[in-house]
């Protein structure tokens, strides 16, 4: 593996990811040995489009949330068996397409009445029988009120193409709190409950959107063996037994990734050091990172065991004095050209920054295998392309 990191480092001339396909299998292992094993898990592609494909035989379902999504799996060859089409907007056409699709399988959920009538005409349209569940909401934009979904659960018999097949809940991220599973878990219980006593519904599963969390920062390591032997014990106490899937993805891919950056400039301002690199915020983005604040896993390649010598703040190539990574980093000896690491960027790092922000261009990303090859799944891409009205364009 080191082998093939310091042949990326000598051939990259700027940023790049790197996702470590042994290190993300071996996080689906441990999950399935901390959880019941009865458990299936769902991966949230929008955590890290990129990995999808690796893991097609790993998990058993890959919640997508939009078009392109869809579109990307499909690509990768994802059995449409394994799909829930998911979303708090789902596009009419692009459902529509799905529906016509005769050898599209997949699962849909139902986030209003809106998209429910709108999955009840669709199977009506093309005779198709769909599998559908409803998404409870957590008191945001997403989801039905209880109300709704009581409605859509009593009403179903009228729409003949429609299975409902359970609920969908899901209610954030990054939760550390055993009692607020246990009340999450208590009341959809309740609700399962209710639904079979009032309706005589009996749900076949409930997706849940566990949130579990990932320690991105120094000193906010977490005692996740006994958080997830807890949460287990929270799963067998439930009275009612409909199929648990568990929707993940932060958890899932986190840990696999690790961000690249080369330090392209030092400079020391009124006492204070910095080190500037060719990355940035446009490409490097922690969960509840609040203007550097935090201390994020970072190293400085072939020096992980030199003494810190000094703190520096590390800044970014953006021409914002908001783009500072990190502040005051312990770190050893650097200069220019040498390379940080930063781990745990697996989720999420490479979609939700502004990468459209100056311009820059897109860092490559590659796919460590297990056998320790590297190959490049995408190349640097130059954004420009992107930010240029097209009446301009030269090229």
């Amino acid at each position: 593996m080191q082998k093939a990191i310091s042949e990326l480092i000598r051939n990259n001339s700027s940023a790049f990811y790197v996702f470590d396909i042994k290190a993300l299998r071996d996080r689906i292992s441990c999950l399935r040995s901390s959880l019941p094993k009865d458990i299936s898990l769902c991966y949230a592609v929008k955590a890290n489009t990129f990995i999808s494909g690796e893991i097609i035989n790993d998990v058993e379902r890959f919640e997508i949330c939009s078009p392109g999504e869809y579109y990307i799996c499909r690509e990768l060859g994802i059995d449409s068996k394994k799909m829930v089409i998911s979303g708090v907007y789902k596009t009419p056409a692009v459902i529509e397409e799905m529906v016509a699709d005769p050898d599209f399988e997949g699962i849909f959920t139902a986030e209003s009445v809106r998209q429910y009538q709108l999955l009840c005409d669709l199977s009506m349209k093309y005779n198709r029988r769909l599998r559908v569940i409803p998404r409870l909401t957590n008191g945001s934009q997403f989801g039905m009120d209880i109300t709704d979904l009581e409605a859509v659960v009593r009403d179903r018999k009228k729409h003949e193409n429609i299975e409902l097949i359970g609920i969908q809940y899901f209610s954030g991220t990054q939760k550390t709190s055993l009692k607020k599973y246990k009340r999450e878990l208590e009341a959809l219980d309740e609700l399962l409950t209710a639904l079979n006593d009032k309706y005589s519904f009996i749900a076949e599963e409930l997706e849940y959107g566990t949130g579990f969390p990932v320690s991105y920062f120094r000193g906010e390591e977490l005692d996740e063996e006994s958080l997830l032997k807890g949460f287990s014990e929270l799963i067998e106490a439930m009275s009612c037994k409909p199929r648990i899937v568990i929707e993940l993805g932060r958890s899932i891919a986190a840990s696999c990734g690790a961000y690249y950056t080369h330090i392209v400039d030092i400079k020391h301002n009124k006492g204070q050091s910095y080190a500037i690199t060719d990355g940035g915020m446009h490409q490097l983005v922690y969960y509840g990172q609040y203007l550097a604040m935090k201390q994020p896993f970072v190293s400085v390649v072939g020096k992980e065991n030199a003494p810190s010598v000094g703190q520096w703040i590390i800044c970014g190539s953006l021409c914002t004095m908001n783009d500072i990574i990190v502040k005051q980093a312990e770190l050893p000896d650097i200069e220019v050209g040498d390379t940080l690491c930063f781990e745990r960027t697996g989720a999420y790092c490479m979609t939700e920054g502004i990468s459209l922000l100056l311009s820059r261009e897109l860092p490559s990303v590659y796919i460590l295998a297990e056998n320790g090859e590297a190959k490049q799944v995408r190349g640097a891409f130059e954004t420009r392309q992107l930010n240029m009205p097209y009446y301009e364009r030269k090229y």
